[in-house]
């Protein structure tokens, strides 16, 4: 289920669509980072820069401004390269970086999913970056319900200040796939009591008919 926060223009998705995207954009970014070769660092990943195939996966796509971690970078990245409401602090601030610089971007990306709009919506796009620099993180204002267990904690773990503690895309692959799982058996859990209640009641009028029917009473068959 997905629907729309008009004021915002972004969508907001059901938990476990939010989560399945998540997973197919960390896919994409785990094989820059570690499975293509040399590493890729996207620099330039948010929402528009995402695409959904005809099997409704999502795809990282627009690389105009990725570099090889292995390249030094001649000039800065500018804001007219890129959209700076999803950079990391440590590009808006023109300082040594790598590639879990698109990790901060990924959370900000999860956390949109769920919340339905865009990090620090009532800021400018250079108000949002000058935010991340002064350790401003958006606030989580869904319900805890919408946040599927551990979800929040990977988020705030992907956007920490120090790139260092980031997790790597290979490890939020492990995490997410945990966090799905989870949600699975969580759904079956809660539809195995309800089954088996029917299959009691069922059992109880069928008893019910049959003591009726010998004039014995009900309790000596329950």
């Amino acid at each position: 289920m997905v629907t729309r926060d008009e004021k915002h223009d972004t969508l907001l998705f059901t938990p476990a669509t939010a989560v399945r995207y998540a997973l197919d954009i960390a896919r994409g970014m785990n094989y820059l980072h570690e499975i293509k070769g040399d590493p890729i660092i996207h620099r330039d990943l948010e929402p528009s820069n995402i695409l959904r195939d005809d099997t409704g996966h999502l795809k990282v796509a627009d690389f105009a401004v990725s570099k090889l971690v292995t390249v030094k970078e001649d000039k800065p990245l500018t804001f007219l390269d890129t959209s700076c409401r999803y950079i990391a602090p440590e590009v808006f601030t023109s300082d040594e970086y790598d590639t879990k610089a698109d990790v901060f971007s990924f959370a900000l990306i999860v956390q949109e999913m769920i919340e339905g709009r865009i990090p620090f919506a009532e800021k400018e796009d250079s108000e949002a970056s000058e935010a991340y620099a002064c350790k401003e993180r958006p606030s989580f204002k869904a319900p805890s319900k919408h946040y599927p267990h551990g979800l929040k904690s990977l988020i705030e773990e992907c956007w920490l200040d120090k790139p260092a503690k980031r997790p790597t895309f290979r490890a939020i692959i492990k995490r997410l796939e945990s966090i799905l799982h989870h949600m699975g058996h969580k759904r079956q859990w809660r539809i195995k009591p309800l089954t088996c209640f029917q299959k009691f009641e069922h059992k109880k009028k069928h008893n019910w008919d049959v003591s009726s029917a010998d004039g014995s009473s009900s309790g000596s068959h329950l």
